[in-house]
């Protein structure tokens, strides 16, 4: 029964016209009947032929197109009941005339409220000039009833349209919320992956291009001692291939990040936070980059990812120095920490200029702003007076924060 019922709103046209078929049945039921007439007390015969066949098709056939042309449909439902009252005269109540009930209630639910009222107007004047013409006839009873029941059958078709209407008005309210609530959540999920593709794609700008760094570097002190210092070369090689295999287990962390489909499927390994900038620092010196490291405050109790964003941020910078400081270039890291904020700075003293085989990619900046953006924090990166470079980052956080 559910099922019909679906079908039948999803095609109104059919059960609109299964409506005007019972209607017209029953009015075409009553054609030729005989009812008493109080006042000549004996029988008359109600109408019949051609008048009263058109005027049946006046009354009810709009009903199949008043959900399409409500306007329409009504007035020519009207049309066939002014057409029934000329031509019938005492005799124009019949079945069919139920149908200028149903185009008042298709109007309130169709329609404007505003061409509601004026048909109902309309309807009213018919009522009482109905009323005029039973009461000429001289039955003033049957008019007084016609001045009652009329206007009360008008009115529950009235009040039965103003609730539906309320109804399909909050339905349609309901599904512009639900629209707009899943049109929300799908823009907040494509958001959400954008964030998140940014954010692996930071991580593998700082893992591979400083791991790739460290290797071009030591390639290069490879080959040139080589010949002269065959350990020194080794010694590089090793570098390379340690720092080759890190980069790898990196990309591989995150590639299994991008290929998981359920929660926990991947294997995560520990990022790393501020207290592992020493360990950065050692790597630093084994290529060859002077690093003196100072940190101060307790960084155990600083966030996670606030600590992993200072990490990054001096890997970053010191990737850079290493690529375009040039020989003989030093770097000078410090790390405060205070009750709300961590401040990272990282300073070198180099020439400034890309070295042989080094290609600047442009995407180093804007990494570190957007990872201190995620903290609302502040970075100034520049030339220092005098020359070198200089990179100074605060990173804020609540205090309840930091547990």
């Amino acid at each position: 029964m559910r099922r019909l019922s679906l079908w039948l709103r999803a095609h109104p046209v059919v059960g609109d016209s299964l409506l005007a078929f019972f209607l017209l049945s029953s009015d075409l039921l009553v054609a030729g009947r005989q009812r008493y007439d109080p006042v000549t007390e004996s029988y008359v015969t109600i109408v019949t032929g051609a008048d009263y066949l058109i005027g049946g098709l006046l009354l009810i056939c709009p009903i199949v197109i008043r959900r399409r042309r409500p306007l329409v449909a009504a007035y020519i439902t009207l049309v066939g009941g002014i057409f029934v009252l000329v031509t019938h005269g005492e005799a124009a109540v019949r079945p069919g005339a139920f149908a200028l009930g149903i185009m008042l209630y298709t109007l309130l639910t169709q329609a404007t409220r505003r061409s509601a009222v004026a048909y109902a107007a309309w309807l009213l004047l018919g009522t009482v000039l109905y009323a005029g013409v039973v009461a000429r006839g001289g039955d003033v009873g049957g008019a007084f009833a016609v001045l009652v029941f009329a206007p009360l059958t008008f009115a529950v078709f009235w009040l039965t349209g103003e609730f539906i209407g309320a109804r399909r008005a909050y339905q349609r309210e309901v599904e512009q919320r639900l629209r707009l609530l899943e049109h929300e959540r799908d823009q907040q999920a494509k958001i959400a992956v954008v964030e998140e593709r940014n954010r692996i794609a930071r991580e593998l700008h700082d893992v591979v291009a400083h791991a790739v760094s460290v290797m071009i570097v030591q390639a290069d002190g490879a080959t040139y001692a080589i010949k002269s210092n065959p350990d020194l070369a080794g010694k590089a090689l090793g570098t390379i291939s340690e720092t080759g295999r890190k980069a790898l287990g990196e990309l591989r962390r995150l590639v299994g990040v991008l290929r998981s489909a359920e929660e926990g499927s991947a294997e995560y390994a520990p990022q790393p936070d501020a207290k592992a900038l020493g360990e950065l620092v050692e790597k630093m010196h084994q290529v060859g980059l002077p690093v003196r490291l100072s940190m101060s405050g307790d960084l155990s109790g600083v966030p996670a990812g606030v600590g992993l964003t200072a990490y990054r941020l001096v890997q970053e910078a010191l990737t850079n120095t290493l690529k375009h400081a040039g020989p003989g270039a030093s770097a000078q890291v410090t790390v405060q920490r205070f009750e709300d904020r961590v401040e990272v700075e990282v300073i070198d003293d180099g020439s400034g200029t890309v070295g042989p085989g080094m290609v600047s990619g442009g995407n180093g900046l804007i990494g570190m702003r957007e990872r201190v953006a995620v903290y609302n924090g502040t970075l100034e990166a520049g030339p220092r007076t005098g020359g070198g470079w200089r990179v100074r980052a605060v990173l804020p956080f609540r205090g309840e924060e930091a547990s």
